[in-house]
């Protein structure tokens, strides 16, 4: 596997990128200590999602998301609040993945690389997305037993109706863009895929993710028009 000859620019879009994010995240992090979230799983979404979203997010958070919201939420703020909890598990889903497959490579060829996958990054992926659905379905399952009392095994069936559509629009719209970049853009013009190990990589990932939350909002609007979630 060759190693990607990347410009000093592209290197310095990125780490001024994860930069942003880090600080976003950190900003969030602390205010929430001092004004947590009633709905307690949202003291972790905020700041995991805005490791993505960086300036956005953070902006977005002081708007919307740092006191009680008073009269009625507007629906694309509830959507985009709910979308945001969903993006969380895919977040956490995707860093803890990612990482593991780097620090342990035998991970990934147990998830068919070199037999089922000549590319590593699409057996990772199958990873990523269990661990999207196990830390995306326990986030929405501690939001559900904040705001529903229902049993623990109730909780669970509607936490995984709630969250599983909404996980995979946003998985999709995610490895959808991932791989766009990654085989269209950075392998033609560099020579290889970004390792996990660089800082163009994890930008990749923070523009992947935006276009996940892109895929997966549509679906949230309609589960939460439904009834299946909870309006934020």
């Amino acid at each position: 596997m060759g190693i990607p000859a990347f410009p000093s620019w592209l290197n310095w879009l990125a780490l001024t990128s994860l930069v942003a994010g880090l600080i976003s995240a950190s900003i969030i992090a602390v205010d929430l200590k001092r004004r947590p979230q009633r709905m307690a799983v949202m003291n972790i979404v905020w700041p995991l999602t805005s490791l993505f979203g960086g300036v956005l997010w953070l902006l977005f958070y002081f708007r919307y998301g740092r006191a009680p919201q008073t009269g009625d939420v507007p629906m694309r703020v509830a959507v985009a609040k709910s979308t945001t909890h969903c993006g969380a598990g895919c977040v956490l889903g995707d860093i803890v993945a990612e990482w593991l497959a780097f620090a342990q490579p035998g991970i990934a060829v147990w998830f068919g690389w070199r037999h089922l996958f000549d590319e590593k990054m699409f057996a990772v992926w199958i990873l990523d997305l269990l661990l999207a659905f196990l830390f995306g379905i326990a986030f929405q399952y501690f939001a559900i037993a904040g705001m529903r009392d229902v049993s623990a095994g109730k909780g669970l069936v509607q936490a995984v109706k709630a969250d599983a559509a909404s996980i995979l629009a946003w998985q999709i719209g995610m490895y959808g863009c991932m791989a766009l970049l990654q085989l269209l853009w950075i392998r033609p013009a560099y020579g290889a895929l970004a390792p996990v190990d660089s800082a163009p990589f994890w930008f990749l990932m923070q523009i992947a993710m935006l276009c996940g939350f892109a895929t997966s909002f549509p679906v949230n609007w309609l589960l939460v028009r439904a009834g299946v979630k909870e309006k934020m």
